[in-house]
């Protein structure tokens, strides 16, 4: 997947203009609803446990009735939401492969082929013929792809960009868009912005958006389609 930032910076971004950046507050916001965006990001996954679960599981409290690998899955997805406010807090936050792979160690351990490293093989995207790049090109398609997210100019589609680009490329075995979600909102977080939480209740739109975005070259629909969830997710915490 190639980006092109110079067209990425034609979209229109005037509904944006409302959101002031306030890294504070954002930081802030981000930590109280922790366990919110744990829970839509594994409920996006298909993970049965509900909100209550999820919290009662993050407080330390065994629940019951659930497979094994959906508290693995929640557990997980809360030690990388905790490492990412560590590198926020740290100002070690980086668009960079050293912090993607080591976000995706925490997001797949244990669920993944392997965590922490791009695949070494193919995958396949249920729902799509879109097929992956191939493992060797990889690392230079990711710093090719990270030069271009660095020159688009509004910090909010800096980051929506480089979740659609993580999650298309399928730089790991599993944990894509989980790991890619992470980095997105790390971009937000440090430029003072509210976090993008896509709801589990969203679940079918947002993944008829992302088949759509895998079958086709042009990334500007779903941008657009991120840029108005945006909007209407956030208008509330316009800073």
């Amino acid at each position: 997947m190639k980006l092109n930032s110079q067209e990425i910076n034609q979209i229109d971004t005037s509904k944006l203009s409302i959101f002031k950046s306030n890294e504070e507050l954002a930081f802030y916001l981000a930590k109280k609803d922790k366990i919110d965006f744990v829970y839509n990001t594994s409920a996006l996954e298909g993970n049965a446990m509900t909100y209550p679960e999820v919290q009662t599981l993050l407080e330390g409290v065994t629940v019951g009735g659930h497979k094994l690998s959906d508290e693995q899955q929640v557990l997980n997805q809360n030690k990388s939401v905790d490492y990412l406010f560590e590198l926020i807090e740290n100002k070690s936050f980086n668009l960079d492969i050293n912090i993607f792979t080591a976000l995706h160690a925490y997001v797949a351990k244990e669920e993944a082929l392997k965590w922490g490293v791009f695949r070494e093989g193919s995958v396949n995207i249920g729902g799509t013929d879109y097929e992956v790049p191939h493992a060797d090109t990889l690392k230079d398609i990711f710093i090719a792809g990270i030069e271009e997210i660095k020159k688009i100019h509004h910090p909010i589609v800096r980051a929506i960009t480089m979740f659609l680009f993580g999650a298309k490329c399928q730089f790991f075995y599993d944990g894509n868009k989980r790991t890619s979600r992470l980095m997105m909102n790390g971009i937000l977080i440090e430029g003072g912005y509210p976090i993008l939480n896509i709801k589990a209740k969203d679940r079918l739109e947002f993944n008829n958006m992302m088949v759509k975005f895998y079958d086709r070259d042009d990334i500007t629909p779903s941008i657009e389609y991120l840029i108005e969830y945006y909007v209407m997710q956030n208008m509330k915490f316009g800073m």
